[in-house]
């Protein structure tokens, strides 16, 4: 199994050292750079080798915080998996992330454990769905907005087949899974998903998971 490659990046050294000391014990994983701000982060990604698969990102940071990070981040690297860890957890902030194409939203306070799950999910299937991220969902949809007629209107011209594979992929299937469970080849899916993508206006998995649940066309609850 291919080793998962990690970058580190938070101005607090002793919780950096501590994620360091913690990533290096998961089997399969090793943090191979980090830094104490995104400036110096961006810096060290331009000749890092080997170069991450994943990046552990602090918010609040000097000289770039973590916000302008994922941006530039997205446009510079957009292989590269973000996970966010923040003491913050404000639901618009979480789905701003999120709309921004992060991978994972943790809380600072989350066991071991659940980091290395994060981990693996978006290095496999690109976004970790947790109750962060289900509960942040959950308050904004009671919030009503002018602009979600326009998403409507966007679900509305989805096919059957469109709505179906949504699904599919909400709930983090690959796109083998997929095309198993169908009876269609991967390329089919691939190119479903590209679709999607373009006809939502999504970056990522992340974005299709926001959308179809904005749009009820999925259950949030159904994704754990």
């Amino acid at each position: 199994m291919k080793t998962i490659n990690i970058a580190i990046a938070d101005d607090q050294v002793l919780f950096r050292k501590g994620m360091l000391s913690i990533v290096n014990g998961f089997e399969g994983m090793q943090v191979t750079l980090e830094a104490d701000n995104g400036r110096v982060l961006l810096d060290a990604l331009e000749t890092a080798s080997p170069f991450p698969d994943v990046v552990l990102l602090d918010l609040s940071m000097p000289e770039l915080n973590g916000v302008e990070v994922t941006k530039r981040l997205n446009s510079m690297y957009p292989a590269l998996k973000i996970i966010i860890l923040s003491v913050y957890g404000e639901d618009r902030f979480v789905i701003h992330m999120i709309d921004l194409g992060v991978n994972g939203f943790l809380f600072k306070n989350v066991e071991p454990s659940e980091v290395e799950r994060a981990i693996h999910t978006v290095v496999e299937k690109e976004f970790y769905v947790n109750d962060v991220f289900l509960t942040a969902m959950k308050n904004r949809l009671s919030i009503k907005k002018p602009r979600q007629l326009l998403n409507v209107d966007l679900a509305s011209s989805l096919t059957a087949r469109e709505v179906e594979i949504l699904n599919l992929i909400c709930r983090q299937l690959t796109a083998q899974e997929i095309a198993d469970q169908l009876n269609i080849s991967t390329r089919t899916v691939d190119g479903h998903r590209n679709h999607l993508l373009e006809k939502t206006g999504a970056r990522n998995t992340a974005g299709l998971v926001i959308f179809a649940v904005k749009n009820h066309l999925l259950d949030p609850a159904s994704l754990l």
